[in-house]
This record gives C-alpha cells, sequence and structure tokens, in this order.
C-alpha cells in the first residue's frame, strides 16, 4: 500500500467518525425516545432497552440476533447506519418473531407507516396494519421475551401481576431454564 493510499484511508476514517459517533445509541438519543405500542408496560421495557443499549451495544445486538433470529449485520445497520433506536429495533424483531414474520416485514411496515399531519409514529397503528391480526398470545410471546432479555442481561425488570403468576421471580425463572421440561418420550 503506497503511503498516499494511507493518507487518503486516514482522512476517509477521521471523516466518518463524526457520522458513526451520532449513529449510536446515546443517553441523548434514549431520553428523547418517545415509544407507543398500545401496552405501557412493554413501553417503559423499550425505553429501558434503549439505555442498557446505550452502554452495552455488543450484548444488544447479540441478543437480538440470537433470539428474534435476525442477522446482527441487519440490526446492527438499522442502529449504527439508519440511527434506529434500540427499542424500536428490538420491537421490530421480537414482534415479527411473535407473529412468524420476518423482521425485514416489521421494519418495513414502520418505514412505510406515514401518521397524520402533527401525530408521532406508533408502533400500535404499525402493528395493526401487519397482515397477522395481534392476539393476546402475540403480545404475551413479546413480554416472555422481554424478560427472558432482561434476565440474559442479569438487569433487573419490575413484572406486572400477570407476568408474576406466569413467569414467578428470577430465581424461578432461573431453576425453570435449567431445568428444560421433559421431551415427553
Amino acid at each position: 500500500m503506497t503511503l498516499r493510499t494511507v493518507l487518503v484511508l486516514l482522512v476517509l476514517l477521521v471523516l466518518m467518525l463524526p457520522w458513526a459517533a451520532s449513529a449510536q445509541q446515546t443517553a441523548e438519543k434514549s431520553e428523547a425516545y418517545v415509544v407507543d405500542t398500545g401496552d405501557a408496560w412493554v413501553d417503559a421495557q423499550l425505553q429501558d432497552i434503549n439505555h442498557y443499549a446505550e452502554r452495552y451495544p455488543d450484548s444488544f445486538l447479540d441478543e437480538v440476533a440470537r433470539y428474534a433470529g435476525v442477522s446482527r449485520g441487519y440490526i446492527a445497520a438499522l442502529m449504527y447506519t439508519h440511527g434506529w433506536q434500540a427499542g424500536d429495533i428490538y420491537f421490530a424483531c421480537f414482534w415479527a418473531h411473535a407473529i412468524e414474520r420476518g423482521c425485514r416485514d416489521s421494519v418495513q411496515a414502520w418505514s412505510r407507516a406515514v401518521p397524520e399531519e402533527g401525530q408521532p409514529k406508533r408502533w400500535e397503528d404499525v402493528v395493526a396494519a401487519l397482515p397477522v391480526t395481534p392476539t393476546n398470545l402475540h403480545w404475551r410471546a413479546l413480554r416472555h421475551a422481554i424478560v427472558a432479555s432482561h434476565d440474559h442481561w442479569d438487569r433487573p425488570i419490575k413484572l406486572d401481576a400477570t407476568l408474576q403468576r406466569q413467569l414467578g421471580d428470577r430465581a424461578q425463572r432461573q431453576r425453570a431454564a435449567s431445568n428444560p421440561a421433559p421431551s415427553g418420550r
């Protein structure tokens, strides 16, 4: 490699650093984040996920890739290139997983959504417009995924009464995870 090529690459790198930094999940982005899925508990957890992704972006990306079955490169591009909030990435991918669709379907629906004049874009409206009618089982799957992610991250989470009945406390969830139910053979 010639000296000129190295210098050109260094200049390009220096020019790209501010752009890359602005696409990161930051405290300012998280503080300004407003989400409206139609479920207040989910909204609060997505805001918390934003804060988690500020500090641990790789762990966040690994979680979504592994448990929502989405390419890590795809979700990294949403975060770093397209400036998506971590909470929106999480919701798009895990909602798609719950309704047995691809994450790209949710991402494309969100990208196409145009709210009424002066209104914010809302996941609640996007979910209603997707080809799968949302059911309580879909919301339950999403809520369980959120709890599991917090457990994987060793992050505290406050369960509502329904989730507490369904999943138990952290110790019960850990025991259940380490002792999977027999396959029935």
